[in-house]
Parts: structure tokens; C-alpha cells; sequence
């Protein structure tokens, strides 16, 4: 292994796996930072290599390595990307924030972000923006001044975070979705592509539409 380089793995083998992979691919042509080793995800892929790189085994067998390894969980799902989190328990594995080199994030405007978040292509942070441990930002999200997302966040393609915005743990933003400012949506909610959220949203619940209506809640 180059000096140079650290050694990764992605858990999850199915298409935001694969676009991890990529994400890896472009955080290395702008500087070379990573190995990339492979993939582990319970559910084997039906060939041996995934656009190149291979299928290292299940999540049981990636708590069993004996050496320091880099992970990033490519799972999209809140509640599934946590609890592989919560199963991977070996000391020897870290989680590294993964950042694309186009995002706008400038340390000084007081952000913080949680181990194993990754931030993808054309995302803007403004300023004072707090992520959890393992939130996905997808392609062009934008996340206002102030707003904070808790653990196992995930926003796909072109999310709009406004100002004060605060989500619990879970919250999953479905593309092109909006809120608005000040809002506050709770734990493991789900907003649907497109939907426009304009008032508090509970925990547990679905959401859909312009202006965004709860049409389904679990306890």
C-alpha cells in the first residue's frame, strides 16, 4: 500500500455503494488519499467484482479484521445505515468524513461534522452548519446558516435545508425536496421527492406533497 494512501472499504454493494466508489475515485484524482480495498455488505452480489473492486465479505467479517481500516457506509436507508453502524464494534475501524472537492464547506464559518459523513458533488454549506455521525448530503444539496442534522441523516440529489432548520436522528429528504426555515422535523421522519415542508413535522411520520401532509405515523 503507497505511503500516501489509507486503506477503505465500502459497506454496502448496491448503487449508493457504487457511488461512494465514485466519490473515492474523484476525492483521489484531486488528491491521492485512498486505497480502496473493496466491498462488504451481508447480501453477496451476484458477481465477485463490483465495477472493479471486489466483494470482501459480510458486516460479521469486517468486525473480524486485524488491521486498522478506513470505512464508509454506502447505505441510503436511516434506520438500516444505523444499524450496521451499530453492529460494527472492532476498534480498529474509522469512520473518515468524505468530501467532494467541488463542495463549498470552509472551515472557518464554524461547521462541525460527524465521523463517517459524506458530503457528495455541488453541495453548498453555508455557515455554522452542524452534521452527525454518518448524515449522507447527496448531489447539490444545500444546507442553510445554523441547521443541524442529527446522526444517520439522508438527503438525496438537490435537498433544500433552510436557516435553523433542526432534524432529529433518521430524517430522510427525498430529492428535490424543500424546508423551510426554522423548521423542526423529528427523528426517522420521511420526506417525499418534491415535497415542500412548511410547519413541524413529528417524529415516525411520512410527508408528502406542496405544502407536505403527514399521510402515514408509527409510535
Amino acid at each position: 500500500m503507497s505511503e500516501k494512501k489509507q486503506k477503505i472499504a465500502i459497506v454496502g454493494a448496491g448503487g449508493l455503494g457504487r457511488e461512494v466508489l465514485m466519490l473515492l475515485h474523484q476525492i483521489n484524482r484531486h488528491s491521492p488519499t485512498w486505497e480502496i480495498a473493496g466491498f462488504y455488505d451481508d447480501a453477496a452480489p451476484a458477481n465477485a467484482l463490483i465495477n472493479g473492486y471486489p466483494y470482501l465479505g459480510t458486516i460479521d467479517q469486517l468486525n473480524g479484521t486485524q488491521w486498522p481500516l478506513h470505512v464508509a457506509i454506502g447505505i441510503g436507508s436511516c434506520s438500516a445505515k444505523a444499524e450496521v453502524v451499530a453492529r460494527l464494534f472492532n476498534p480498529l475501524l474509522q469512520f473518515p468524513v468524505l468530501v467532494h472537492p467541488t463542495v463549498l464547506l470552509q472551515e472557518e464559518q464554524g461547521h462541525q461534522i460527524g465521523e463517517g459523513s459524506i458530503i457528495c458533488q455541488n453541495c453548498i454549506l453555508t455557515t455554522n452548519v452542524t452534521l452527525g455521525r454518518h448524515v449522507l448530503l447527496n448531489l447539490a444539496c444545500t444546507i442553510g446558516h445554523d441547521a443541524v442534522l442529527g446522526d444517520f441523516c439522508s438527503l438525496m440529489p438537490q435537498v433544500a435545508v433552510s436557516g435553523g432548520v433542526r432534524m432529529g436522528n433518521g430524517v430522510y429528504g427525498g430529492t428535490n425536496s424543500t424546508l423551510l426555515q426554522n423548521l423542526h422535523v423529528g427523528a426517522f421522519t420521511t420526506i417525499g421527492a418534491g415535497a415542500v415542508v412548511t410547519k413541524d413535522l413529528p417524529s415516525y411520520c411520512t410527508a408528502v406533497g406542496v405544502p407536505a401532509r403527514i399521510i402515514s405515523q408509527s409510535a
